[in-house]
Formats: structure tokens, C-alpha cells, sequence
């Protein structure tokens, strides 16, 4: 597996919430938070260039975002990038949450921790915006994996 795909740190989804949850817990300030962000964004694992093509590319988010995946053992990895440095630590967090995880998995994790950790009203509404697009285009490759595991299990 390429080293672009973001490599889970935590067993589940849900552990991975926890843990930005209390990553965000230690910062007082929106502007704390924010540059913590943007940190996470630069650590990105490296996202190839051949990836960065319009298949690829979220609809809906005011910066360039892209977002790639692969099904490795039934668990489906993440790999994504973006032009804007918050944007970037958005995809990271996303990342964390959603690579590694089976489809299933992926699909019955509500985004809503996002909401509940303050994170969509902090950023502007265009931004939100871009967030929830790329929430669906992860919850899409979910089901595209789904769907190829079916057709593959059906063969």
C-alpha cells in the first residue's frame, strides 16, 4: 500500500473522535485550535501529483480538495490534500477519523462530531460547506467499496 493513505492511530472511528476531541480540549482559543489544524494539515503523508485530477477533486469546497481511495483487507484507506493550509488540517482530521476503517464502519459514523466540537460554526459558511462535501464524498467511496465487495463476493 502506497504511503500516501492516511494510517489509522486509533482502533475505531469512535476512538478516533475521542481523541480529537480531546486533542481540540487542550487549546482555550478558536486561534489555538485553528494553527493546531493547520499543523495537522502539513503532516499530511505526501499526496501524489498523477492523484491531483479533476476524478479525484471534491465538488463544493471553495479550495482545491482531493480525496483518494483505496480497499485494502476489507478496511478502506484515505488518502486526500488540499491547496488552503486549514483546509488541509480539515482533510487531516477527516483522515483520522475515516481512513482504515471498513465501509461499513465509515458509513455508520455520524459526522456530526464535527458540529459537537465547534468546528463547522468557527469556520466560515463556505467552509462548512466544503467540510460536508467532503464528508459525503467519503461516505460515497464507502458505498462505492460496499458495492464492489458485493460484486466481487457475488463472481
Amino acid at each position: 500500500m502506497q504511503e500516501a493513505f492516511y494510517q489509522p492511530q486509533d482502533p475505531s472511528a469512535a476512538a478516533a473522535i475521542a481523541s480529537v476531541s480531546e486533542d481540540l480540549a487542550l487549546f482555550d482559543d478558536w486561534e489555538d485550535r485553528y494553527h493546531y489544524i493547520v499543523e495537522l494539515g502539513r503532516k499530511l503523508p505526501a499526496f501524489p501529483a498523477a492523484w491531483m485530477q479533476d476524478a479525484y477533486r471534491v465538488a463544493g469546497c471553495q479550495s482545491k480538495v482531493w480525496l483518494y481511495a483505496e480497499l485494502h483487507d476489507g478496511k478502506l484507506y484515505l488518502a486526500g490534500a488540499s491547496d488552503a493550509a486549514i483546509v488541509a488540517g480539515l482533510v487531516a482530521l477527516l483522515l483520522r477519523v475515516y481512513s482504515g476503517r471498513t465501509p461499513e464502519e465509515i458509513l455508520a459514523t455520524d459526522p456530526g462530531f464535527l458540529k459537537q466540537q465547534g468546528l463547522l460554526e468557527a469556520l466560515s459558511t463556505n467552509r462548512g460547506n466544503g467540510v460536508a462535501a467532503m464528508v459525503r464524498r467519503i461516505q460515497a467511496l464507502a458505498r462505492r467499496a460496499l458495492a464492489t465487495e458485493a460484486n466481487a463476493a457475488a463472481n
